[in-house]
């Protein structure tokens, strides 16, 4: 898959264009300023090996990505902070494009693994986790964040942990196509958790229940591998 022709996918370079990074945090996620990664904090991230990549659309940041090194089990990861789209652009698979470029830069760096959390809550996040970048996770954290002043935190900020092995043949089946998976691929023995397609309202329900799955779960050593009809399917883990 590849950019439309009008947006280029590259890397964030200069001061000016990480100020753009701000500002997109601000009509994204609706932050206060004292919630906003800023500019002075990513320049020197990026002197150390961290990741940002912006898609532009005649030359104006419309999507970015940023993730930083970290050390993890003694392996040297990337964590992937936020990734976020601007609204008009969201209908061009750009986070898809933006993951791929991380991928990529992250492998050029020698780094095999990389992490972030979202909502497990937010079905057309974990499509594309799941479905098409082919993450897995085994970790559940409730309340991560805390209270913020994001519009998009208001069912609370439980989030799921994702591992993306950049070099597992899972990931590189899913991202050249060859393996996709199906409704009809749950297994016996598999635990499955359902969440609606929107949330509208009930969001209270929905986190208490979904929370005390997955916790469950997880405790019990199974891992989230797939997203599929809106329901996550866990088995036992069986990944490095």
């Amino acid at each position: 898959m590849s950019a439309p022709a009008s947006i280029v996918i590259r890397d964030i370079e200069t001061l000016a264009e990480m100020r753009e990074v701000e500002q997109l945090q601000r009509e994204i996620w609706g932050v206060d300023d004292l919630e906003v990664y800023p500019a002075l904090a990513l320049k020197p991230q990026k002197e150390v090996g961290a990741i940002l990549i912006g898609a532009f659309a005649e030359g104006r940041l419309v999507g970015f990505v940023f993730g930083f090194p970290g050390i993890l089990n003694g392996e040297t990861i990337i964590h992937s902070d936020m990734l976020g789209i601007s609204t008009t652009y969201r209908s061009h698979g750009l986070g898809y494009l933006l993951k791929l470029a991380q991928r990529e830069a992250a492998l050029k760096l020698g780094v095999n693994r990389i992490t972030w959390t979202f909502d497990p809550l937010q079905s057309r996040n974990a499509h594309l986790n799941f479905s098409k970048l082919g993450v897995i996770a085994d970790r559940y954290y409730v309340d991560y964040y805390g209270v913020t002043s994001s519009f998009l935190h208001r069912f609370g900020t439980d989030r799921l942990w994702v591992t993306w092995l950049l070099n597992s043949e899972r990931v590189k089946a899913r991202i050249e196509g060859n393996v996709a998976p199906r409704s009809d691929d749950i297994r016996d023995g598999d635990i499955v958790i359902e969440i609606p397609r929107e949330i509208t309202s009930n969001h209270e329900h929905w986190r208490e229940v979904t929370r005390e799955a997955f916790t469950r779960a997880l405790y019990e050593g199974y891992v989230v591998e797939e997203f599929l009809m809106g329901k996550y399917v866990l088995r036992k883990n069986n990944h490095g």
